[in-house]
């Protein structure tokens, strides 16, 4: 499975472009569609479009286990990225989770729950700017309107972009019918920092989502020639965004956070002409959400001098995983297996955080990543910590399905 993803999306940098609804993620939505019909999974779609294979050999349909209180137990991920991003971040789960399909039939394992493997679109936001799209339009955390207003770096909406690749904007939704079949959701993710390999183990579970949140500010100016035009007749756009680009380190820094602008759109960008709109992009995210927003506080008020307008694109309060599956979780790999379990909280954000958020329970499993590097072709997982992170996925859901 992962010799076949690997050279889909594959740029020159070594790293990956793989965004919502373009050729690459089409490629993959089918490679998904082919794994599971490979295993005889039950595959459909959701009202976003994220597509849920089912495994169930009870009585009945999915939705009929569900209308005597015999909810689903879903694992997966999502197999989009952020632009030159890495192999792991969301593939390794998405692999993982069909792996253990494989792993419990091996073992003779009868599931009396329904099983699904869900592989969630858009999680990364890479092109439409906000983050676990697919499941935030389920939950009703963003609506229809909202993302189908989206916008990619030309001009292409959300909407747009669904009709292109042959899809129908109408159907987008939150979706009580898909929500209501999930009891419990279970996300195995390469780990995005160092924490697993300054503890030494190679699975971790994860505590909480720190709080997060994405801004755009736009900063105006005036256009004009770059060789003709005093300096001090200048309204030069992009003064402001280097004060939001400064400010943000300097302000994060002094409460504790992270923040950082990694996006930028400049207009008219031409190398001899001065900007006459300049567009970034922040991110910011800390453990304290009071500090978060102080920290964009002020960056907002620094932007006002230079006369911006700055929008909240998304936001995200601290989330916390579900202590009893979490610690079920625990358990059941204390007894299982011989991992030693640390317990970990994450600056990043996942899907698993949003359907917990939505009153999904939900967890999540960390698998170490070497270099401590994400969202970089440095990212990495050795294949006997992936294969440790399968051992681990296969010993919860057997419990979970099982009992």
């Amino acid at each position: 499975m992962w010799a076949d993803l690997e050279p889909v999306g594959r740029v020159a940098s070594g790293g990956y472009r793989r965004f919502a609804w373009t050729r690459e993620d089409h490629t993959l939505r089918e490679w998904f569609t082919g794994e599971c019909a490979r295993r005889g999974l039950d595959l459909v779609e959701d009202r976003m479009g994220n597509q849920w294979a089912w495994w169930w050999e009870g009585p009945g349909s999915v939705d009929d286990a569900v209308a005597v209180g015999n909810s689903g137990i879903a694992i997966g991920s999502h197999l989009d990225s952020v632009p030159d991003g890495g192999a792991y971040d969301g593939p390794l789960g998405v692999v993982s989770a069909l792996a253990t399909v494989d792993q419990l039939r091996a073992a003779g394992v009868r599931p009396t729950r329904p099983l699904a493997v869900v592989n969630f679109v858009d999680e990364e936001g890479a092109r439409f700017g906000v983050a676990c799209a697919g499941s935030r339009v389920i939950t009703g955390a963003m609506s229809a309107g909202r993302a189908l207003g989206l916008t990619d770096v030309d001009g292409v909406s959300m909407a747009q972009a669904l009709t292109a690749a042959g899809r129908d904007p109408e159907a987008l939704g939150r979706d009580e019918e898909a929500l209501a079949r999930v009891g419990a959701f279970v996300e195995l993710h390469v780990e995005q920092g160092r924490g697993l390999v300054d503890l030494g183990v190679p699975v971790a579970v994860a505590s909480d989502i720190w709080p997060h949140g994405r801004w755009r500010f736009d900063f105006p100016g005036e256009a004009n020639h770059a060789g003709t035009t005093r300096l001090e007749d200048r309204r030069d756009a992009m003064l402001g965004y280097a004060d939001l680009v400064l400010g943000a380190r300097k302000e994060a820094q002094l409460r504790g956070c992270v923040a950082t602008v990694g996006k930028v759109a400049v207009i008219p960008g031409g190398v001899n002409a001065i900007p006459s709109q300049v567009t970034g992009w922040l991110d910011s995210r800390g453990p304290d959400e009071q500090q978060v927003r102080a920290t964009v506080d002020e960056l907002r008020t620094r932007a006002a001098d230079f006369g911006a307008t700055v929008t909240e694109e998304s936001w995200t309060p601290t989330t916390r995983f579900d202590q009893g599956l979490s610690d079920r979780l625990r358990t059941v790999l204390a007894s299982e297996t011989e991992l030693s379990v640390p317990v970990l909280g994450t600056g990043a954000g996942h899907d698993a955080g949003i359907l917990a958020s939505a009153g999904v329970p939900s967890a999540m499993l960390f698998v170490r990543n070497p270099t401590g590097v994400s969202h970089s072709p440095e990212e990495f997982a050795e294949r006997d910590d992936c294969h440790a992170g399968v051992f681990a996925l296969s010993a919860c859901v057997t419990d979970l399905v099982t009992s």
